[in-house]
């Protein structure tokens, strides 16, 4: 890994913990406005400080995202399916020079393990990294999970690994029982997804385990944007990630911001 390569990781990945606090808002690009992402730049701008590195489109970039946030973006780069059709069917919808023109310091595609597209979608990470190794950008792979697929440690164990293979520099998946399995057998580090929304403790639970397990982060966006207190939520959620605070003491945090 040369230096351009490891200095845009080390943005995201904070060197003195090693962790992140991803915050994921593309979801725009299948879902449409997504609830609590209607107005991107209103949802968004007052969480940026807390964040360490931001997940969205280039659309929503250029056009929601002040350009004095000096956050790392993480772009997504795959698409062209929508929830009215097969997801798995995505394909690279941005180039690495467009990537590297809105200053991204990764690269995100999503890959589907078993689904009706897992050729196309590996084939597509494995021409993203070819490109992200050309112009020093790492690649994040997301391992999408289709309708038919058990999030148990043996599935995503097997998604994990063969990203890792394919040269993925670092994985997003979801937390698992067994999940420090998933973790022992792949060779990058991974960041957990947060999924649907679900109740704030909960979340604050689910952040905890998995970066006590081996996970170097989070990366969340329902559970933060669609929360009756997004702000609190998200600093609640750094606490736990990279001040190794205790749930209790996190939902403390949340609920004080709530007020």
């Amino acid at each position: 890994m040369d230096w351009g390569m490891k200095n845009r990781m080390s943005r995201i990945f904070k060197p003195e913990t090693g962790r992140t606090v991803m915050l994921a808002i593309d979801h725009g690009y299948f879902l449409g406005p997504t609830g609590g992402l209607e107005e991107p730049a209103k949802t968004v701008e007052p969480l940026l400080p807390h964040a360490d590195s931001l997940m969205l489109t280039r659309g929503v970039l250029r056009r929601c995202i002040p350009s004095s946030f000096s956050i790392p973006i993480v772009l997504r780069s795959s698409g062209g399916t929508s929830i009215l059709t097969e997801l798995s069917n995505e394909g690279l919808t941005v180039d690495m020079e467009d990537a590297l023109r809105v200053n991204a310091s990764a690269v995100t595609l999503s890959i589907f393990v078993g689904e009706e597209g897992e050729r196309t979608t590996l084939l597509n990470l494995a021409k993203l990294v070819d490109a992200g190794e050309k112009y020093g950008v790492p690649v994040l792979a997301v391992t999408a999970v289709g309708k038919n697929m058990t999030r148990d440690a043996r599935y995503l164990g097997l998604a994990c690994r063969i990203c890792a293979e394919l040269g993925a520099h670092m994985v997003k998946t979801y937390y698992c029982e067994g999940f420090e399995e998933v973790v022992r057998n792949t060779p990058v580090p991974i960041v957990i997804a947060g999924g649907k929304k679900i109740e704030e403790r909960a979340a604050l639970e689910l952040a905890y385990n998995a970066v006590n397990d081996g996970a170097c982060g989070v990366d969340m966006g329902r559970n933060v944007f669609q929360s009756d207190c997004p702000e609190g939520m998200i600093r609640a959620i750094r606490a736990v990630v990279q001040d190794g605070a205790s749930v209790d003491d996190a939902f403390g945090i949340y609920r004080d911001a709530k007020g």
